[in-house]
């Protein structure tokens, strides 16, 4: 396999490249010019976690080994999870916060950036209250529910002279950095078409006529009301991504299609299945799947002289690549939320202004062709882009 190093890959992409989707450093693990690590002994930025779901307890873990950030805070509309929270993490009660006193975080000094992981229809609230608090925010894909709440959070942390960065924790993944490379570099020529997908089976087929209350709030992701819709918003996303910065382009048109729904009870209000396809300039197409109700994880693109594809591909790994040439396509499985959040971080502490890729204005671009998305397959008919 071709060696990449920080200096070839940065001369390659680090001015972006068409869509403006590719990181401009690279994380030092995957660099042959920094076999030694010298670990981070400044100021680290503190970070509170806003939304307590399965999630945040990933994204908590991460922060325990992170170098360039510590978990300071929390913010939760549950007080039995801000206790438990309290004890795991020994966090201070003076950092502590539920959904109405959180605007008084901008007295708290101690906090340098809320990182937003509540349902999707809560991500543009809590941006404009963090911003306006004088708060870095990181938010959790989708960046909101429609292109024109993701306005408001660009114009919120614009107004307010602060950070906004999304939760994309492949961009800074060594496999994800190489598929960019290979589609956008052309080493294997033009890609021509994509395959892509992600599913997870969410329910036991057996409990099909199991009655389920979509009034919990455990269940928000199944409701159009707090997630804005099913499989694709919180999934499909990925797929959308990926498609995106492999080619280094965006699409022009979208066409869809709904799924069968087998379990009716969960899904009566967001999609359990859909299958979109997308047009690109270039004349390459992307097919993309996303379920809730079966498993999918793969990644596969055809290019004019060979392929190259991973599986699993675009969940949390660990990732297994092929390129049809039979180069080696094996690089370290990392912490992706630590690295994530590590290089975001790292570029804020610099008081550097963070790479396109992980700004709101990418996170705009994938809301936009999510809603074309569905709107295509809601009235059948191809959806334009341009």
């Amino acid at each position: 396999m071709e060696k990449i190093t920080r200096r070839s890959f940065v001369n390659k992409f680090g001015l972006g490249v068409g869509a403006s989707v590719v990181m401009t450093t690279l994380p030092s693990f995957i660099t042959e010019t920094e076999k030694v690590h010298k670990p981070y002994t400044g100021k680290k930025l503190n970070i509170a976690l806003c939304g307590l779901g399965n999630y945040a307890s990933l994204l908590a873990e991460g922060l325990q080994v992170s170098e360039y950030c510590q978990l300071t805070g929390i913010v939760t509309g549950t007080p039995s999870k801000a206790e438990a929270w309290k004890k795991k993490y020994n966090i201070p009660e003076k950092n502590i916060y539920n959904y109405e006193n959180f605007d008084s975080i901008i007295k708290n000094k101690d906090i340098d950036l809320v990182y937003v992981v509540t349902p999707n229809a809560l991500h543009k609230e809590f941006t404009v209250r963090a911003a306006k608090a004088g708060k870095h925010v990181i938010v959790e894909k989708p960046m909101a529910i429609t292109a024109e709440d993701c306005e408001e959070m660009i114009k919120a942390c614009n107004d307010n002279n602060v950070q906004l960065a999304m939760g994309y924790r492949l961009h800074y993944e060594p496999n994800h950095l190489e598929i960019k490379r290979l589609g956008q570099e052309k080493v294997m020529g033009q890609v021509r078409y994509i395959e892509t997908g992600l599913g997870y089976s969410t329910y036991d087929i057996r409990d099909i006529n199991k009655p389920v209350d979509l009034n919990a709030r455990k269940e928000w992701r199944l409701t159009k009301k707090w997630a804005g819709g099913g499989c694709l918003i919180n999934l499909g996303i990925y797929c959308i991504q990926v498609s995106r910065y492999v080619l280094g382009e965006e699409p022009i048109a979208v066409t869809a299609q709904f799924g069968h729904v087998n379990n009716k009870n969960m899904f009566s209000q967001v999609e359990e299945n859909i299958t979109w396809q997308m047009e690109f300039p270039s004349g390459a197409v992307a097919n993309c799947s996303s379920s809730c109700g079966f498993g999918i994880d793969r990644f596969y693109a055809a290019a004019d002289e060979g392929f190259f594809e991973m599986s699993p591909a675009v969940s949390y790994g660990p990732f297994v690549g092929k390129r049809s040439d039979g180069k080696p396509f094996n690089f370290p499985v990392i912490n992706q939320q630590q690295t994530q959040m590590d290089e975001i971080c790292k570029v804020i502490l610099a008081n550097k202004k963070l790479p396109n890729h992980i700004t709101g204005e990418e996170g705009i671009k994938d809301v936009r062709i999510i809603n074309a998305i569905y709107k295509a397959a809601e009235t059948g008919k191809k959806v334009s882009l341009k």
